[in-house]
């Protein structure tokens, strides 16, 4: 009572997760078009699990117990969900939990506080040999596709993500001040990229292809 959060209790006790999750379905996935078809399918998946149940209902111990029945299910190619897909359904459904605490007032906390990921292997870092580099432009060059080229050497000179290159607009390469700006980046921060070398001179000839 005294940190005015009852009636946040009260909300949860009306209304259930499949609620929630049609409500975030319908006014806030849209705002996130690249990712909306996964993420939809993540929390479609929670709905058919969960979504019978009331917010105030819905506690750490279910998620847990649903967390690691999805680590557990055997795929159709035999192989399980990695640690890494289940952690993306967790986020999916955290992201839902949070709105529906800090805008909406459904309830007075996420019960995903108390839910740990699953932990995911090391990646290995992974660089390419002189002989394994100049192989794969000697195949992007016989490609028929005439831009293939240009997007690899620009991947292995600038570091960009294959997102941020497929994505590029011409008003965003600046070519006299040799960089490309990315306005939406993996930490939706804008940063700007150096533009050198054999990268600046393929990219001016596509440009001049375009004009």
């Amino acid at each position: 009572m005294e940190e005015r959060r009852y009636r946040n209790v009260a909300q949860a006790k009306r209304y259930t997760v499949a609620q929630l999750i049609d409500k975030y379905l319908d006014d806030y996935l849209p705002r996130k078009p690249r990712s909306e078809p996964v993420q939809r399918q993540q929390l479609e998946w929670w709905r058919k699990q969960v979504g019978s149940l009331t917010l105030a209902d819905l506690t750490p111990d279910i998620i847990v117990e649903h967390r690691d029945r999805l680590a557990r299910r055997i795929l159709p190619s035999g192989k399980k969900k990695t640690a890494s897909t289940v952690n993306r359904y967790l986020a999916a459904l955290s992201h839902v939990l949070t709105i529906g605490a800090r805008e909406l007032r459904w309830l007075p906390d996420s019960p995903m506080r108390d839910v740990s990921k699953l932990k995911e292997p090391t990646g290995r870092v992974r660089y390419l040999s002189d002989d394994e580099r100049d192989r794969l432009l000697a195949a992007c060059s016989e490609s028929g596709n005439d831009k293939l080229l240009t997007i690899v050497v620009l991947a292995l000179s600038t570091g960009m993500r294959k997102n941020e290159i497929l994505t590029l607009r011409w008003d965003t390469v600046d070519l006299e001040r040799q960089q490309i700006t990315l306005l939406e980046t993996k930490n939706r921060e804008r940063r700007a990229v150096p533009l050198v070398g054999k990268a600046l001179e393929m990219v001016r000839t596509l440009a001049a292809r375009a004009d």
